[in-house]
Parts: structure tokens; C-alpha cells; sequence
């Protein structure tokens, strides 16, 4: 019987890629957005409010890049709001 085995190696860390793991605050964030009518709304209006804030007396872990980004995305919805933001981010 012959065994498939896969070898896996980490992918070198280029500049801003981050693994998932590196990126729960972005997770986070887009997920109380996603589940939160209020923060969803401070987080288009003022998303410098809504990082200070946090959701549920949780902050997010961003870095300055990630936080100058979503500080400075302006959008009418959340999905053109993340793609904005993972476009920004993407050219970092």
C-alpha cells in the first residue's frame, strides 16, 4: 500500500501578508460589523469612533497600517466597505 504524504511549509512573510492568524483583529472587526446593525453603521460613518470603541468592551488588534486604512475608507455599505479595504490593503 502506498501512503500519500504532503509536506507543508509555512509561506514567507512579504511586507504586509500576514497569516490568519496575525489578521483576528480584521476577523473580528468585520465580524461585529457583520452582526451588529449599530457598529456596522459607527464603522461607515466614523470608523475612528468605531475602533475606539470596539464592540462589546473589546477592542481590535490592528496594526497602524490596518487602522490608518479603515480610517480612511469612506463607503455606503459594508461590502464595498471591505473591498476597499482589502484593496488598500493588498497594495501595502
Amino acid at each position: 500500500m502506498t501512503m500519500l504524504t504532503v509536506d507543508a511549509y509555512p509561506a514567507p512573510s512579504l511586507g504586509f501578508r500576514r497569516t490568519p492568524l496575525e489578521r483576528n483583529g480584521l476577523h473580528r472587526l468585520f465580524a461585529a460589523a457583520v452582526v451588529s446593525d449599530q457598529f456596522r453603521t459607527t464603522l461607515l460613518r466614523e470608523p475612528e469612533r468605531a475602533l475606539a470603541s470596539g464592540y462589546l468592551g473589546q477592542t481590535f488588534t490592528l496594526t497602524d497600517q490596518e487602522k490608518k486604512v479603515i480610517e480612511s475608507v469612506r463607503a455606503e455599505n459594508l461590502t464595498d466597505f471591505a473591498q476597499k479595504v482589502n484593496r488598500a490593503l493588498k497594495m501595502i
